[in-house]
């Protein structure tokens, strides 16, 4: 049996322990929570929310969550942009 979890993670490493979850051999309970238990606002435009101690997993291609772009730009203090030859 396997287990996932987490705790500060912003939305995009929720989506991801949350994808990362339904895999086969997750058979443990895990510790996927929503985000608004650690912040007030996340990057994500629609974070994870819990429904009477569920988490609901997207269905949609990639990790099923867009970032909310303007908030981010909003609380990001650097960007290093690495080139790729």
């Amino acid at each position: 049996p396997v287990w996932c979890g987490g705790m500060v993670e912003t939305g995009i490493g929720r989506a991801a322990n949350a994808a990362l979850a339904t895999l086969p051999g997750f058979s443990l309970v895990g510790d996927i929570s929503a985000a608004s238990r650690f912040y007030r606002r996340d990057i994500v435009a629609d974070p994870i929310t819990m429904h009477d101690g569920l988490v609901d997993v997207p269905t949609t291609p990639g990790l099923g969550f867009d970032l909310d772009l303007d908030f981010l730009d909003s609380v990001t203090t650097s960007v290093t942009r690495l080139a790729v030859e």
